[in-house]
């Protein structure tokens, strides 16, 4: 459910506004995450290095919603793909501290996928038609993410998991706001003002700080 709601936010957040600015909020997730492994996790707490990063990111998060240089987008939107990044950051945590964390990735998302399913085609229809405009590129963009996204990405994913630390793949994340800033800018015109780069700084400096190591003395 946790799934399906954070895909709902994320749908409604790229119907309301700009896939960069979404992308900028959609992936202050770690934040949130964070922020509620400090409140439930007893030896994940929030140490002076992440509470400068969580000043970062959320600063940044701040300047995505409230700072409108670029004159497109919408508040909802915004806020839809905040929701989103904490559906995904309670999905993360209730992962880590339920026996869920025990159950091999592949089944995590089998069940995350059949569950969401049926739930997020009832919610369509409140969003008006439940197809709107089918055009080829809409069927391939949903191949693509079958095919792509879904089978062979999680599989690659997992398959970087197991020769490479965890961290080090996780750290390739931080490059998804980046990129989704850039391809919306370059593949659908998107404006990209002042204030979104800037946004999308202090989110990335922001996540790098809370995902950072401490150093360990040699």
């Amino acid at each position: 459910m946790l799934f399906a709601f954070e895909f709902i936010c994320l749908f409604v957040a790229l119907d309301l506004t700009t896939v960069g600015r979404s992308g900028v909020i959609f992936y202050s997730m770690p934040v949130w995450l964070a922020l509620m492994a400090h409140l439930f996790i007893p030896d994940d707490k929030i140490t002076p290095r992440k509470a400068l990063g969580l000043g970062f990111a959320l600063a940044g998060v701040a300047w995505a919603i409230l700072m409108r240089d670029d004159g497109v987008g919408s508040l909802w939107g915004d806020l839809a793909a905040l929701g989103a990044a904490m559906g995904w950051a309670a999905m993360a945590m209730v992962i880590r501290t339920t026996s869920l964390g025990q159950v091999r990735p592949e089944i995590q998302l089998m069940w995350q996928v059949g569950v969401s399913a049926p739930i997020m085609l009832v919610a369509a229809l409140f969003f008006g038609p439940l197809v709107r405009e089918l055009a080829p590129v809409h069927v391939a963009g949903l191949l693509f993410q079958i095919v792509i996204i879904v089978s062979a990405g999680f599989i690659f994913w997992l398959w970087l998991l197991s020769i490479y630390p965890a961290s080090g793949v996780a750290s390739f994340s931080f490059l998804t706001p980046v990129l989704s800033v850039g391809m919306g800018w370059a593949i659908l015109g998107e404006q990209v003002g002042v204030d979104l780069i800037g946004a999308l700084v202090l989110v990335v400096i922001g996540i790098v700080l809370i995902n950072r190591r401490p150093r360990v003395p040699g």
